[in-house]
Order: C-alpha cells, then structure tokens, then sequence
C-alpha cells in the first residue's frame, strides 16, 4: 500500500470555503489509488485567538492547562475535515494525535516526540479510509495530553511520515516552496528548487519562514524526504532531502555585495530578512547586530554560506580586503570572537553596511 502523508497549515485551512477545497483535492488522490494521512493545524488565526483568551484569565504560566486548551485548535480541524472528506463518499476518520500514537516526553508546550505507534493508522489505511490527525500534539508516557510547540504540526507529518514509511510527505501552506527569505517582506526572495536538511536548518534558524528547525532535524535524522509546495497549486514546491549538500560555487558567482541602509533601520527583523537575490537565490545563514559597535569596527551583518566561498577568489577578496582596510567585524557565530577579514574562510559572505558608518565611499562597494 503507498501511502502519501500530508500536512496542511492554518492559512490553508482559515475558512470553510479552503477546507471544503482541500477535501476536493484528497478524495481525486483516494480515487486515484493513493492511502493518504493527512495532518492539520488550528484554523487561521485560532491557536493566537486561543492564546489571547487565555491571557484575558489568567496572567499565569499554567503549561498543563495551555495544552489542554491549545490542542483544540486542531481537534476542530480534523474533525470539520473529515466530515467534509465523508460528504464526498469517501470514507475518512480523525484522530487526535494521542490516538495516533504520537508519544512525547512530558514537557508541556514544546514537548518532543519520542516514539510513534500508528497501529490505529494503520489499521484505518488498510479498511479504505483516509486518516486526518491533529497536528502539534501527542501524549505522554504519564498519559497527559502535550504540545509540540509552535510549527509542531510539520514535525507530526514527518513523524508518521517515518513510522508508515510513507511513499511522500507533502507539506502545503500559502507559499509555492521554501523561499531564500520570507517572501511576504522581501520581494526579491527567491524560490529554491532543491534543499539538504543542513540548508533548511540554516534558513529556519536565522529568520527565513519556513519549517521549524526542530521538524527540519527530525526529518533529517530519520532520513524522510519531503516537499514543501502551496495548497491548491500545480508548482512542484521545493524537495528536501534529494541532495547531499551544498551546490559548487561556479567562478561567476564568486562576488561580494554591499548592500547600504540607515544605521537606525538595522532592526534584527529587517536584518533576517534582507536577502541575496543572486547565487540561485541561496541565502543560508545570518548573524544578527544590536544597537552600536566600537569605532574601530564596522556594523556587519554576515549572510553564509553558498558554496566554499572566496577562499580562491582573489577579485572578491581585494575588494573586501579594501572594504574593510585595518577593521574587524563582530560575528556572532564565533561565540563573540573577532573575526578577521583578511583570514580564509571557506564560506561566501555576503555584507549588509549600515549606510552612515561605510567604510569609504557607499558608491563604491562592490556591485
């Protein structure tokens, strides 16, 4: 039996209208032969809606009750799903993600998943039916109802993903793929076709919208190949975990950047998500810069790495060399060491310089 696991957002679901949608979609793939598990968030806006209720009771920190509370995002979800599925003459069922055999460790609200034992799945799979779960939540070993923190519904479609050994696992939201930055802030941002997990951890770990990292490592350290395209779209999305590792840098890419902007504007949201629009649209890490530097040093915000970098590049690395003539740059990424700029380092840079504190003249930094 080929199983296809999905995972679909809030926004995808955020009306009845989309929901009704997306049961269209799921009974062509039944009728196509396809065994689908489908996983869903909380409704649009619901688990902030939720969150904000309880801040009107309670200024507490009651991480038991929260969960109890937030895990009904989702339960609504699936149960609205699968009758819509079921109004369509295919037979489906939801399951919270206890049912399912989601078992976490028992810290509440960001719990993690320890094991998954998808015998009901299963057993629904083989009888013909179509399985919705509730994303985000499982149960631990005391039996006490646990969240996985915000985005763990993506971590729950992996998870099963893993333990059905599930032909695909398709993860829908409102973006055609994952993007080099958040592409609702950043016009510029590009698409990426192919991704490694290690890409996709860098990206989610410096401010790109896209998977949480701990779903990103979960799939990785179970070696679970996935695709993250948009609900409704005939775009192939962006596959992840098809590739090994990083792409060679061709010698056209070989090319440092200076991007200018107030020194007052460089907040760390503006920051994440400034992006190279160049390099097949390959932005992979940053570092982040709070409020003013000594004079000896100049306001960097490094953006790595494409590629093994300008380590043979000996254009690219004069120009930074001049850019930066008898400086440092503060990079977090050393754990609060200077780095250098005149030491190789096998990564590409990309700089964004705060306009009123470049180093000579903003006209010239390399284009």
């Amino acid at each position: 039996m080929e199983i296809i696991v999905q995972k679909y957002g809030g926004s995808s679901l955020a009306t009845p209208e989309q929901l009704k949608a997306i049961a269209q979609g799921i009974a062509q793939r039944v009728q196509a032969g396809k065994a689908l598990v489908v996983v869903v968030s909380a409704m649009g806006r619901s688990t902030d809606e939720l969150l904000h209720l309880a801040g009107q009771v309670t200024a507490g920190n009651h991480r038991r009750e929260m969960d109890m509370l937030l895990s009904t995002g989702e339960r609504i979800s699936m149960a609205l799903l699968s009758m819509a599925i079921a109004d369509l003459g295919v037979e489906a069922i939801s399951f919270t993600g206890s049912q399912c055999g989601i078992i976490t460790n028992d810290s509440h609200s960001n719990a993690r998943i320890i094991e998954v034992r998808p015998v009901r799945v299963e057993d629904e799979l083989a009888k013909g039916r179509v399985v919705i779960v509730a994303g985000y939540q499982g149960m631990s070993y005391k039996r006490e109802i646990t969240t996985l923190g915000r985005g763990g519904s993506d971590t729950t479609a992996l998870a099963l993903a893993a333990a059905l050994h599930a032909e695909s696992c398709e993860i829908y939201s409102d973006v055609p793929g994952v993007f080099s930055a958040d592409p609702k802030k950043v016009l510029s941002a590009q698409k990426i076709d192919e991704a490694s997990y290690d890409e996709l951890l860098t990206l989610a770990r410096h401010g790109a919208q896209v998977l949480r990292d701990e779903a990103i490592a979960y799939a990785k350290a179970h070696r679970i190949k996935f695709t993250a395209r948009k609900t409704g779209s005939q775009e192939s999305g962006t596959a992840v975990g098809t590739r090994a590792g990083l792409r060679a840098v061709t010698s056209s890419e070989k090319r440092l950047f200076g991007a200018g902007c107030k020194a007052q504007d460089l907040s760390p949201p503006l920051l994440r998500s400034l992006v190279y629009a160049g390099a097949d649209g390959l932005l992979l890490a940053s570092d982040n810069l709070h409020g003013a530097t000594p004079k000896n040093f100049v306001p960097v915000q490094t953006l790595s790495w494409v590629g093994q970098g300008l380590v043979d590049d000996p254009e690219a690395i004069s120009a930074f060399l001049k850019m930066t003539e008898g400086r440092q740059a503060f990079w977090t990424e050393t754990l609060g060491l200077h780095a250098r700029f005149d030491k190789a380092f096998d990564l590409k840079r990309l700089l964004v310089l705060a306009h009123d504190r470049l180093v000579g003249d903003a006209n010239e930094a390399p284009k």
